[in-house]
C-alpha cells in the first residue's frame, strides 16, 4: 500500500511537470504569469515614478536657483557693459571735438591757444555765458577772445584760479565788430535776450544778401581778425534811415558748446570806459 501511494506520487509530478511544459510552449503559462506578475510591475512603475518626482522636487529649485544667479550676474555684466559703451561714445565725441579744435588752431598758426571743457551755462535766459575748466593757473585772463572750430564763441568775463566764465556773443550785452565778406563792407553784432544775433549799423549803400558771410573784423581791438561769427539771414532795410540791419545764423550751435579754445597770446586794447575791470 506504501509503495502504490509512493509511485501516485511519483506519477502525479511527472503529470504535473509535463503539464507545465506543455502549457509554456502553448503560451498559456506565460500568459497565466504576465496575469500574476503585471500588478506587480505596476506597483514598481508607480513607485518608482512618485521616487522620481520627488527627486525632481528637491533638484528643480536648487537649478532654478543656480539659473536665476547666473542671470543675475549677466545683467549685470550687461550693464557694466553698456556704461562702458556710453563712456566710450562720449570719449569718441570729445577726441572728434579736440580733433577739430586742433585743426582751427593750426590753420591759424600766430595764435596760441588754451583748450578747455565747458562745464556750466548761466541758468538766466536773459544771460549767456558758459563756464570752462580753466582759470587763472593755467594762463587764462580777463577779455581773452574764446573760439571753436567752428567760430566766435564770445570772451572771458570773470577768472578765478580754476575756472573762467565766458560771455557768448548771442548775450544781450555784447557787441562785436563784423565785417560781411561778399559786401566788403563793415558792421556791429550784437546779441539779445532771445540769444538772437543782428548785425548792424551796415550803410544803406550796401547791398545785403541771404548768406552772406561774417566775420571778426578786429577793429576796436576786441577780437581778432577774420574769426566766423555766422551768415545773414533775414535783412531789414528802411528807406528813411540811415542804417540797416540783418540777422544772423551763427557758426557755431551755443547750446551744444563742449570744448572751446581761448585765444592766450591775444592781449585786447581797453579803448572803451565802459569796459569791465578784472577784479
Amino acid at each position: 500500500m506504501n509503495r502504490f501511494r509512493k509511485n501516485w506520487r511519483q506519477v502525479v509530478g511527472v503529470l504535473l511537470t509535463l503539464g507545465f511544459i506543455l502549457l509554456a510552449f502553448s503560451g498559456y503559462l506565460t500568459t497565466l504569469l504576465r496575469g500574476v506578475m503585471d500588478p506587480f510591475v505596476q506597483v514598481q512603475s508607480m513607485v518608482s515614478e512618485r521616487f522620481s518626482n520627488a527627486m525632481q522636487f528637491f533638484t528643480i529649485p536648487r537649478e532654478v536657483t543656480e539659473l536665476q544667479a547666473e542671470n543675475q550676474s549677466l545683467k549685470a555684466e550687461v550693464a557694466l557693459l553698456r556704461t562702458e559703451i556710453i563712456q566710450l561714445e562720449q570719449d569718441l565725441r570729445e577726441a572728434a571735438i579736440l580733433y577739430s579744435l586742433l585743426g582751427f588752431a593750426r590753420g591759424r598758426p600766430q595764435e596760441t591757444y588754451i583748450a578747455a571743457k565747458v562745464i556750466g551755462k548761466d541758468p538766466s535766459p536773459f544771460l549767456q555765458y558758459v563756464l570752462i575748466d580753466k582759470g587763472s593757473d593755467d594762463g587764462i585772463t580777463f577779455d581773452m577772445p574764446v573760439v571753436t572750430e567752428k567760430g566766435l564763441v564770445g570772451r572771458v568775463d570773470a577768472v578765478t584760479a580754476s575756472a573762467a566764465r565766458v560771455q557768448l556773443i548771442t548775450d544781450p550785452a555784447s557787441l562785436v565788430n563784423a565785417y560781411i565778406v561778399e559786401a566788403d563792407s563793415d558792421g556791429v553784432v550784437r546779441g539779445s535776450v532771445t540769444s538772437d544775433l543782428t548785425i548792424e549799423l551796415v550803410s544803406q549803400d550796401i547791398t545785403l544778401e541771404f548768406g552772406q558771410t561774417i566775420q571778426t573784423s578786429g577793429l576796436g581791438g576786441k577780437f581778432p581778425s577774420e574769426i566766423m561769427i555766422g551768415e545773414i539771414l533775414n535783412v531789414n532795410r528802411l528807406e528813411n534811415e540811415l542804417f540797416q540791419s540783418a540777422s544772423i545764423q551763427p557758426a557755431e550751435d551755443f547750446s551744444s558748446l563742449q570744448a572751446v579754445l581761448v585765444v592766450a597770446n591775444f592781449r585786447p586794447s581797453n579803448i572803451s570806459p565802459l569796459e569791465k575791470k578784472a577784479e
